[in-house]
């Protein structure tokens, strides 16, 4: 295929946290609202006036003071991140929220406040109780903290308009972007895919970290080049890939994970992980009989994928929808990754990989990773066994079909 003119674009977006466009939006006035987590609803963090940016730590080296203060043994997201904020990198931000999502995101964040890591008088940090739990109950205690933790403290110090019609404009100005990715999306289904999961996975995540409506004409021009793109014909293809597997797990804003995946021999199809479009760029669908904070809190409780969750309906349903996207993209096989130290997904990723494999009958790459792949070799050479595996099988597989 012939590659993106827009591509360039988002490299550059991404390589810093204080890139273009957020410079752009900070020099119009507008408040930079941080957030590290799926589960600070993104609509209420873009209402007239602000926008959102999640954070990362792109190009991040050492990490020995985020170590210093938080030890080896906690995962490297929120240590490169700590790092990042001790190195003045956040001073863009004008504010920072953060759920419980785990106690290594809150630690991360808390010594970011210790630290004062930003100058800005009024800036200022938010905690939010999370449900842990996808019900009535955690639904009420959501919008009672999305109410008290973001809506009011952002109307209080900038003067954001929090009234039920603002939401619904938030909401409809953030489902214009997930329309164009989930459009995006839906050619990774096809035998021979217009868009390679590195390209999908650097537009998306520059979604995360830019004003959407800054990024929209970007988006907009990138969906309509990909519309008019010949896909590889089915000679070249073969040449670069080998299998279609889903990629599942935890934060991934690294640009050369999914790359180093794809240069073994694997196309990646889906992205289940964080900082991913399943679900983070799902469309919130409003009806006009409820209030909008409350259809908001309720899609981002239960459609959210994350292994805080632990009752067992609902490690059930995570399996269960790991397996529906391999069915929906023809995928070969699932890699679910992990990075190094995170709790939660440390038991996920192991009673995944069984389930999948022994219930499912799907083909399972089990890995832990660090922050940053970089380019290397010990994951290299497991995606590229994992894709000989997924190789053997299909001629296993032919083989008995014309028995």
């Amino acid at each position: 295929m012939k590659d993106l003119k827009t591509l360039y674009k988002y490299e550059k977006l991404l390589e810093d946290a204080n890139n273009e466009l957020v410079r752009q939006a900070s020099s119009e006035g507008r408040k930079c609202v941080g957030n590290v987590c799926f589960q600070i609803p993104e609509p209420l963090l873009n209402l007239d006036g602000i926008f959102s940016v999640r954070l990362r730590a792109p190009r991040i080296g050492g990490m020995g003071m985020g170590t210093y203060y938080m030890t080896s043994f906690l995962c490297e997201y929120t240590r490169a991140l700590l790092e990042r904020a001790i190195e003045g990198g956040y001073e863009f931000l004008d504010c920072l929220i953060a759920p419980d999502g785990c106690t290594m995101i809150n630690r991360c964040v808390e010594n970011m406040e210790l630290l004062k890591i930003n100058s800005k008088e009024d800036f200022f940090y938010k905690y939010l109780e999370v449900p842990m739990k996808e019900d009535e109950n955690g639904l009420n205690l959501y919008v009672s903290q999305c109410k008290e933790k973001i809506l009011e403290p952002l109307h209080e110090k900038y003067g954001c308009d929090i009234s039920d019609a603002a939401l619904r404009k938030a909401v409809e100005n953030f489902n214009k972007v997930c329309r164009i990715i989930t459009e995006l999306g839906e050619y990774r289904k096809a035998e021979f895919p217009k868009i390679t999961g590195t390209e999908f996975h650097l537009i998306t995540m520059a979604t995360y970290v830019c004003p959407h409506d800054l990024i929209l004409p970007l988006l907009e021009e990138t969906l309509e080049e990909v519309k008019a793109r010949e896909p590889d014909s089915p000679k070249d293809f073969a040449k670069k890939y080998r299998a279609r597997v889903v990629l599942a797990g935890s934060e991934i804003d690294d640009v050369d994970c999914v790359a180093l995946i794809e240069e073994s021999g694997a196309l990646v199809v889906a992205d289940r992980f964080c900082y991913g479009s399943l679900p983070g760029r799902q469309q919130i669908i409003l009806n006009d009989k409820e209030d909008a904070l409350t259809q908001i809190c309720r899609h981002y409780l239960y459609s959210c994928q994350c292994p805080r969750h632990f009752n067992i309906d609902a490690i059930k349903k995570r399996r269960a929808y790991i397996a529906k996207l391999a069915t929906d993209y023809s995928a070969d096989g699932v890699i679910v990754e992990q990075m190094k130290f995170c709790d939660p997904w440390a038991y996920e990723r192991a009673t995944n990989t069984y389930t999948l494999r022994e219930e499912y009958k799907i083909p399972v790459l089990s890995v832990d990773r660090p922050y940053n792949v970089g380019k290397s070799g010990q994951l290299r050479t497991r995606v590229q066994a994992f894709v000989e595996s997924l190789e053997i099988k299909k001629i296993q597989s032919k083989k008995g079909e014309e028995k």
